[in-house]
C-alpha cells in the first residue's frame, strides 16, 4: 500500500521561531521537494498573511502549472466567509487545506461558538471553495484532545462533513501530546467508524514521539502522513521527514512512499542553508555523525565483515561511513582513514600515528581526516606532505563604514605572491585576495561549503577558537584551524586547505 507524503516544510515548517524564507528560497525548496525528493503533496503556505506570501505562492503555482501537477500544492484555509477561499484563487494554487476545530474546547472557548455554528462556517467555506473551483481537504486542529476530552463533538463534527466534497480528513495531534498506543487506539476508532474515509495524520514532536505516532498511525489504517524536512516547526517541531520514510521503509513491509531516499539528506542540507538552523549532528539519517563510528573495536568489526552495520546503510541516503580519530581510535579507524586519502604506512609508522592520535584526543582536539597527512609529516619526520604553500605574512583591516581589506602575501612553490583585496567580512576579503593569485596561476580553489566556529561555552575573551571549514573539488573534504583569534584561525585552515590541493 503506498503512504502520502504531505510535506509541510512551507507552511508549518516555517513557524519555527525566527524563521522566513525568501521566495527564491520557498521556489527552490517547493521544487526540490516534489522533482528531487517526490514527495507527494506539499503545503506551502498560510492564506492572507503578507503580500510576500501570496507572491511566492503565485511562483510555485506558476511553475507546478506548467509541470501539470498544481493538485500537489495546498495552502492551509480558516473558516472566514469567502476570505480564504478568495486569497488562495488569488495565488493561483487549487486545493485548500481548510482549518477547523477538532476539539470542543477549541470552538467554545476559541471561537466562543456552538458545535453548530462552526459547523455552518465550515460548510460555507466548503461551497463557496467548490463554487470557485477549489478542491478542500479538512483539518481538524486539536483533533488529539478532541478524541481524548470531546468524542461526540469529534463525531459530530466528521458525520455532517464526510457527504461534501471533501477529499481528506487530516487529523494533527496539535499539541503533540499523544503516545504511540493513544495514536494506534484513537486512529483506529477513526478508521473503524469511517472506512470510506482518506485520513492524514498530522504529528508534533513535544515528547520526541513524532514518528512512533506517525508508525501507528499507519498500522491503524491512515493513508497519509505530514512531514517537515529537519523536524522544523512549531515548539518541537513536526514528524521528520527522513525519519519516517526510513522507518516506513524499513519497518512497515506492506508500504511504501514515492519518496527518492538518495536525496533525503540534500534537500535536509539545504533547509539548513536556507533557515540557518543547524541539524543536531546526532539526527538519525541525516546527522553529520550518524554513519560515523568512533570505537576502534567497531571499525575493526566492520573490517571483518560489516559486523555493526544495520539496514541504515549511509549510501541509502547518498552518503559514506566514516570512521572518528580521537582518543578512543584503534588502528582499524586510523587504517579506514588512511586508505581514504590513499596512504599506506607500515604497522610501527601506524602504531605511532594512533598513540598521537590518542594523545590528542585526550585533550579534547577534534581530529579531521585531513589533519592525518599533517600528523604523519610531523609523527615520522617525514616530507610526506611538502609545505608547498607557506603564509609569509597578511595584513586585515576593519574600519566602521569601510569595506574590509586584506593584504596577503603567500609563497607558493619557492615563489613570493602578493595581492589586496577588500570583501563583506575579514575573512572573505582574506579569501578574495587569494582567489587573485590562484586566478592569475590559471588554477582553482575549491568551493566553501560550510563554515563552522566554535568557542567553549564559558570562554573568556582569549579563549581559543576552533574553526572547521567543510570544502569541495571533487570531494568533500575539512580542514581545520586553532587560535585565540577567529580570522586567525580560519586562515590557518585554508593554508592547510592549500596544501592538501596542492598535494594532490
Amino acid at each position: 500500500m503506498r503512504i502520502e507524503i504531505m510535506d509541510t516544510t512551507l507552511r508549518d515548517g516555517e513557524q519555527t521561531p525566527g524563521l522566513a524564507y525568501t521566495q527564491h528560497e520557498k521556489l527552490t525548496i517547493a521544487k526540490t521537494l516534489l522533482e528531487d525528493v517526490k514527495v507527494d503533496r506539499i503545503e506551502v503556505a498560510s492564506a492572507n498573511v503578507s503580500t510576500g506570501e501570496l507572491a511566492s505562492v503565485q511562483a510555485i503555482s506558476s511553475m507546478c502549472q506548467k509541470w501539470g501537477c498544481l493538485d500537489k500544492v495546498e495552502v492551509l484555509g480558516f473558516a472566514d466567509k469567502t476570505r480564504s477561499v478568495d486569497w488562495i484563487v488569488s495565488s493561483g494554487a487549487r486545493v485548500m487545506n481548510l482549518l477547523c476545530k477538532g476539539s470542543l474546547n477549541h470552538v467554545t472557548n476559541q471561537l466562543r461558538k456552538t458545535p453548530e455554528q462552526h459547523l455552518e462556517d465550515i460548510k460555507f467555506v466548503i461551497d463557496y471553495a467548490v463554487q470557485k473551483n477549489i478542491k478542500v481537504n479538512v483539518y481538524l486542529e486539536d483533533w488529539s484532545n478532541g478524541m481524548i476530552n470531546s468524542p461526540d463533538y469529534v463525531f459530530f463534527l466528521v458525520d455532517n462533513l464526510k457527504e461534501l466534497p471533501v477529499m481528506r480528513f487530516m487529523l494533527p495531534d496539535t499539541l503533540g501530546i499523544l503516545n504511540p498506543n493513544q495514536t494506534f487506539e484513537l486512529c483506529k476508532k477513526m478508521v473503524d467508524k469511517y472506512p470510506k474515509i482518506k485520513f492524514d495524520f498530522h504529528g508534533h514532536n513535544d515528547y520526541d514521539m513524532a514518528v512512533a505516532n506517525s508508525f501507528m498511525a499507519i498500522k491503524a489504517g491512515f493513508s497519509g502522513i505530514h512531514t517537515a524536512v529537519n523536524g522544523l516547526g512549531e515548539r518541537a517541531g513536526n514528524t521528520p521527514l527522513s525519519s519516517i520514510v526510513g522507518v516506513i521503509n524499513d519497518h512497515l513491509n506492506d508500504f511504501e512512499t514515492s519518496v527518492d531516499e538518495t536525496k533525503l539528506n540534500s534537500i535536509s542540507k539545504l533547509i539548513e542553508a536556507f533557515s540557518g538552523i543547524r541539524i543536531p549532528v546526532n539526527k538519525p539519517i541525516i546527522g553529520e555523525y550518524v554513519f560515523t563510528q568512533t570505537c576502534g573495536v567497531h571499525a575493526d568489526g566492520d573490517k571483518k565483515g560489516n559486523l555493526y552495520f544495520n539496514k541504515l546503510v549511509p549510501e541509502r541516503f547518498g552518503r559514506l561511513r566514516k570512521y572518528a580519530l580521537g582518543k578512543t581510535s584503534g588502528k582499524a579507524s586510523i587504517l579506514k582513514n588512511l586508505e581514504e586519502l590513499g596512504i599506506f604506512l607500515e604497522s610501527d609508522a601506524i602504531a605511532r600515528v594512533t598513540q598521537k592520535i590518542v594523545e590528542l584526543g585526550d585533550k579534547k582536539e577534534s581530529i579531521t581526516t585531513e589533519d592525518l597527512p599533517f600528523i604523519v609529516s610531523d609523527v615520522l619526520k617525514s616530507d610526506y606532505l611538502t609545505e608547498k604553500v607557506k603564509l609569509i605574512n597578511y595584513y586585515i583591516c576593519h574600519a566602521q563604514n569601510l569595506s574590509p581589506v586584506a593584504t596577503l602575501k603567500i609563497e607558493i612553490d619557492d615563489v613570493v605572491y602578493e595581492e589586496t583585496a577588500t570583501g563583506d567580512g575579514q575573512y572573505d576579503a582574506f579569501m578574495k585576495a587569494l582567489s587573485k593569485i590562484y586566478t592569475c596561476l590559471g588554477k582553482t580553489l575549491p568551493t566553501l561549503v560550510d563554515y563552522i566556529v566554535t568557542i567553549p561555552p564559558g570562554g573568556k575573551t582569549n579563549a581559543l577558537v576552533e574553526t572547521v571549514i567543510t570544502w569541495f573539488k571533487d570531494r568533500e573534504f575539512k580542514t581545520r584551524g586553532l587560535d585565540s583569534d577567529q580570522t586567525a584561525s580560519s586562515i590557518k585552515a585554508t593554508v592547510k586547505m592549500l596544501n592538501l590541493i596542492e598535494q594532490e
